[in-house]
C-alpha cells in the first residue's frame, strides 16, 4: 500500500512539474520597448516524439517535414493572435508579416537546423526590426492541420496529446537582451488545433508582456 501510495504521489509531482509556468520579464522591459515599432515572430524549433510503433511507419524525413510544418504552425497562429488584438485597438506595436520574416530568413540562410548558430541580435538586424519573438517547441503529436494530417495518413488515428512544453523568448534586437521568457508545459489535451494552444499560452503571457494591453 504504502508503495502505492509512493507511486501516485510520484505521478502527481511529475505532473505538476509539467504543467507548471515560468515567466521571466525584464525590469526595464516595458522602457526598452516603448518605441518598438516592429517586431517580428520566426517559426518555433519543434521537437515531436513519436511512439517507437509509430515511427515504424515513418521516415526521419517524414519526421523533419511534420516539425518544420508544426513550428510555422505556431508562427502563424501567434501573429494571427497578435493581429486580432489589433483589431481590437490593443495592440502597441506592429508585428512582421510571417510571409516576409521567413522570406528573409531564407535569404540569410537561416533554417530549423542551423538558427542556433545565429544570435538574435543578428537575426532581428537582418529581419530589419525593433524585437524578435522565438522559441521551441516539445510534444509528443502534432497540432497543425499539415502535420496532423500526414501523422494521420501514416499511423492511422492519433489520441489526444498528453505532453507540450513550449518555451517563448523575446529579444531586443539592438542589443540582443533578453525581454521576456515564457515555459509552459501542458498535460492532457490542450485542444484540438495550434491555434487552441497559442491561446492557451499567450492569455497569459500577454498578461505580463507589454505588448497588448
Amino acid at each position: 500500500m504504502k508503495t502505492f501510495l509512493f507511486l501516485i504521489f510520484i505521478l502527481f509531482v511529475s505532473n505538476y512539474s509539467q504543467a507548471q509556468t515560468h515567466l521571466y520579464e525584464h525590469p526595464k522591459f516595458d522602457e526598452i520597448t516603448k518605441n518598438h515599432e516592429l517586431v517580428a515572430i520566426l517559426p518555433f524549433k519543434t521537437s515531436i516524439t513519436l511512439r517507437p510503433k509509430d515511427m515504424k511507419d515513418m521516415s526521419a524525413e517524414q519526421l523533419d517535414r511534420m516539425e518544420v510544418s508544426e513550428g510555422l504552425s505556431i508562427q502563424s497562429a501567434m501573429h494571427s493572435w497578435f493581429l486580432k488584438r489589433e483589431k481590437r485597438g490593443t495592440l502597441k506595436t506592429n508585428f512582421q508579416d510571417p510571409a516576409v520574416t521567413n522570406a528573409k530568413l531564407k535569404r540569410l540562410g537561416v533554417t530549423f537546423e542551423n538558427i542556433d548558430e545565429y544570435t538574435p541580435e543578428e537575426i532581428a538586424k537582418f529581419l530589419e526590426v525593433d524585437g524578435i519573438i522565438m522559441g521551441t517547441f516539445e510534444t509528443n503529436k502534432p497540432m497543425s492541420e499539415g502535420a496532423s494530417a500526414t501523422l494521420g495518413l501514416l499511423v492511422g488515428f492519433y489520441g489526444s496529446t498528453n505532453k507540450a512544453v513550449i518555451n517563448m523568448s523575446v529579444y531586443n534586437a539592438e542589443d540582443g537582451l533578453l525581454l521576456a521568457n515564457y515555459n509552459k508545459g501542458l498535460n492532457g489535451s490542450i485542444g484540438t488545433s495550434t491555434e487552441d494552444l497559442i491561446n492557451t499560452v499567450m492569455r497569459k503571457a500577454s498578461r505580463r508582456l507589454s505588448y497588448s494591453d
